[in-house]
């Protein structure tokens, strides 16, 4: 590795501000050598994809630590270390399981009619079910299924997604699925209210036809242990105590009376400002599941510049990527130098150039936080997370500038297949200058820091990702504070055939390129750190 003490001289003898100079400072000693070698150590054998809960997983965390810890940031942890700490959950499947309608003659199976959702408690509860739309409750949309609403000793039937699914104008994120449809977030709405249980219904209005439900079942609560299991966020389903029942069509037709059908049903809960909930006169229910939960302890790396600014410093911008991958899949190992031991390198170097800034008297005037997330691959969960236990409060957090995948140029064959759906055919030539940056259309004023921050780095910025039915915007993790409101910024050189597979490899990334983005990452978080006001986030 490098020589402190020769670089420190370089620092302060050539990028050490004046008032003129907006260069960031510690900006030489951003490397491509030094991003390679950290590509290669991040993507060896030894890490064997960092999948999460893994020893190759906890020595990429280890080494990133140690990396903070040598550079000299702040430890940022709660607990005085270097650690985001927070609990994954698994869910498995127990054996009393039932849903009775009473009075009804038809007998329930499991699996065929209904199992339970992997964010179930485990419960009994019964009582008169009450329709509630989509159950969605979001204000800052102007939508609520849930206005003037006493859920108490009742059982809430909701629908499956969300409304104005296929509608391009659509308050929940155009003809993307949006935040609001997470069933864990309905079932905390529904919960608040006095819920008893609830029921998932398919939205049918939506999506005509019916689930295979025994499928269904099978691809929630496999036969056999998958090779990755189902995590979610512990701080998420700690929450939750009631039972949550996903139900086929035929259960949900079973809860109308003479006269009404669940299409009609469904219809009414298009309406854009949410449903008046709708007490069914049907028959009661009982409900019963059996849900074990198991807790996996999970860690971020988080290190910090501190700002020097007396009245600053208590604003923090977020630098960030995601540790973790893919693992090995039948003995062939998903090395993840792309996505995103590229972003982590980065990272790294970017610290460094902070801290050697630093130490020459060159610091920003507002802190810097730099994260390693982990389990983005398992859905975003250490971002998600922080979001839910911030080390600093979101409101005092100017921005995010998350980096993820940035070693390559973006590539999409023809007949390119799901993975690609919603990008047009390019080749990988036409993007060698390229990256896209995405979260534009939520702050304007990030685009034009961004803009400002290329001028001398002469990359071409490509802002065409935010509203795609590729759903980029919320397939990494700046997209949870996003959805908090915090203006973030996704920089990303794109998809390639590589892209989760063993092919992505350290000899396949584009070093050169790599070390001109990690350069105007870490511009541009200067400027933003240095500017006088902040970005707004502006809501779409």
């Amino acid at each position: 590795m490098r020589l402190w003490a020769g670089l420190l001289t370089v620092v302060v003898a050539l990028t050490v501000l004046n008032a003129q100079d907006a260069s960031a400072p510690g900006g030489d000693s951003i490397r491509r050598q030094d991003l390679e070698g950290d590509v290669r150590f991040l993507a060896s054998e030894r890490l064997t994809g960092r999948l999460t809960d893994t020893d190759g997983n906890r020595r990429a965390v280890e080494f990133i630590a140690a990396r903070f810890q040598r550079q000299r940031l702040l430890p940022a942890g709660a607990d005085g270390t270097y650690f985001h700490r927070f609990d994954l959950m698994t869910a498995a499947l127990g054996e009393n399981n039932q849903l009775t309608v009473i009075g009804g003659e038809d007998q329930y199976r499991l699996g065929r009619d209904f199992y339970p959702d992997p964010s179930s408690g485990t419960a009994s509860a019964g009582g008169p079910v009450v329709f509630v739309g989509f159950g969605i409750e979001a204000p800052e949309l102007g939508h609520n299924d849930y206005r003037s609403t006493d859920l108490a000793g009742k059982v809430a039937l909701i629908l499956d997604h969300e409304p104005g699914e296929f509608d391009a104008e659509s308050r929940f994120e155009g003809r993307r699925r949006s935040e609001e449809t997470r069933v864990v977030r309905k079932v905390l709405a529904a919960q608040r209210r006095g819920a008893v249980a609830v029921l998932v219904a398919p939205d049918v209005h939506n999506h005509a036809g019916q689930r295979i439900f025994n499928r269904s079942m099978t691809q929630v609560w496999p036969t056999f242990p998958p090779r990755v299991p189902r995590y979610s966020l512990a701080i998420w389903l700690d929450q939750i105590e009631i039972p949550v029942l996903q139900i086929s069509t035929e259960v949900a037709a079973a809860l109308m009376t003479d006269g009404e059908t669940f299409e009609d049903l469904s219809r009414t809960a298009e309406h854009p400002a949410g449903v008046m909930p709708i007490a069914l006169a049907g028959p009661e229910i009982e409900v019963t599941t059996t849900v074990s939960r198991n807790r996996i302890p999970n860690r971020s790396v988080v290190g910090l510049i501190e700002g020097a600014d007396p009245m600053l410093r208590g604003e923090w911008i977020i630098l960030s990527a995601h540790l973790d991958h893919e693992g090995e899949v039948n003995g062939r190992i998903f090395r993840g130098a792309d996505d995103d031991a590229s972003g982590v390198a980065a990272l790294i170097e970017i610290a460094e150039a902070y801290a050697l800034a630093a130490q020459a008297g060159a610091r920003p005037d507002r802190s810097i936080l730099f994260a390693a997330w982990n389990s983005e691959e398992q859905g975003l969960l250490g971002a998600w997370a922080y979001t839910e236990d911030p080390l600093h409060p979101l409101r005092q957090t100017v921005a995010v500038l998350n980096m993820d995948m940035i070693g390559r140029n973006e590539e999409v064959p023809p007949e390119a297949g799901p993975r690609f759906t919603g990008l047009r055919q390019q080749t990988a030539y036409s993007n060698r200058n390229a990256v896209n940056l995405l979260g534009y259309s939520r702050s304007p004023d990030l685009r034009t820091a961004s803009e400002r921050a290329n001028r001398d780095i002469d990359l071409d910025l490509k802002f065409r990702y935010d509203n795609n039915r590729s759903n980029l915007l919320q397939r990494s993790d700046q997209w949870p504070f996003l959805y908090r409101r915090v203006p973030a910024l996704f920089v990303h050189t794109g998809l390639h055939p590589d892209y989760h597979t063993d092919r992505d490899r350290p000899d396949t990334l584009n070093y050169e390129k790599m070390t001109r983005i990690v350069r105007f990452v870490h511009q541009l978080s200067w400027d933003l750190a240095q500017a006088g006001n902040r970005p707004a986030y502006v809501a779409p």
